[in-house]
């Protein structure tokens, strides 16, 4: 049987040997988050290596390390930069994000993990806990965060709306501080699922904030979504 990837236009997604595939979270804050200062990044929960392509073709000056502890997406993202014009700039790691101690700091850290949705507030169900290989919580994220980003760096991931409050409190804990919120909503009549937030160490008096729709009707996207992954996607 042909393997088809999903095509973008400068590079392709194999994503037939994981269950983590392209979806509309890692197009959205691969094509949303910046880096400001220097040109190191990191990538946590890389997954197919989405992420850390798109911003390896949006900051061509950049070198990009990915974390991902499933061996399956780990083979996958290894793959999929080989066959990239991107490969000389991306490094993958099979590795828990807790254990991983690299000797330098980065100027962007980025991440799309597939969160165990978990208040850490509320004790895991242990039955769910025993299915997953590990659990990431905010907090976790969080800390490894604070200690791997450089001074002047930003730090972006997208996570469910009705997390927001509680990322932030956890985030403000680590001095990192929220800079800028886009809020997501599929059209214009559903309800937020989901947020992208920056943070840095320095607090803003003012915080950017913005709201994207994706659709008009059904595969019908809005300019704003069309603007912001235009560079991307083959059809837009």
């Amino acid at each position: 049987m042909s393997r088809k990837p999903f095509k973008f236009k400068q590079f392709d997604i194999f994503q037939d040997n994981t269950a983590m595939k392209v979806g509309t979270d890692g197009v959205l804050i691969g094509s949303w988050t910046n880096i400001y200062n220097g040109n190191k990044i990191l990538d946590i929960g890389t997954g197919t290596g989405l992420v850390s392509l798109m911003l390896a073709q949006r900051f061509p000056e950049t070198i990009i390390d990915a974390i991902e502890i499933d061996e399956s997406a780990y083979l996958q993202a290894i793959e999929n930069f080989q066959n990239s014009i991107f490969k000389q700039r991306l490094k993958v790691f099979n590795t828990p994000i807790q254990e991983y101690n690299p000797n330098e700091k980065y100027d962007l850290i980025v991440s799309n993990p597939p969160f165990f949705n978990v208040n850490d507030l509320v004790e895991f169900d242990t039955r769910k806990q025993a299915r997953q290989q590990t659990t990431l919580t905010f907090s976790e994220l969080l800390d490894k965060t604070s200690l791997l980003l450089n001074r002047n760096g930003v730090a972006s991931f997208v996570i469910p709306y009705d997390q927001k409050d509680l990322y932030i409190d956890i985030a403000s804990k680590r001095s990192l501080y929220i800079s800028r919120i886009l809020y997501v909503r599929g059209n214009k009549n559903s309800s937020l699922k989901r947020v992208l937030l920056e943070f840095s160490f320095d607090q803003k008096e003012i915080v950017e904030e913005d709201e994207l729709i994706i659709e008009l009707d059904r595969h019908q996207y809005t300019d704003e979504y069309i603007n912001l992954t235009k560079e991307f996607y083959l059809k837009m």
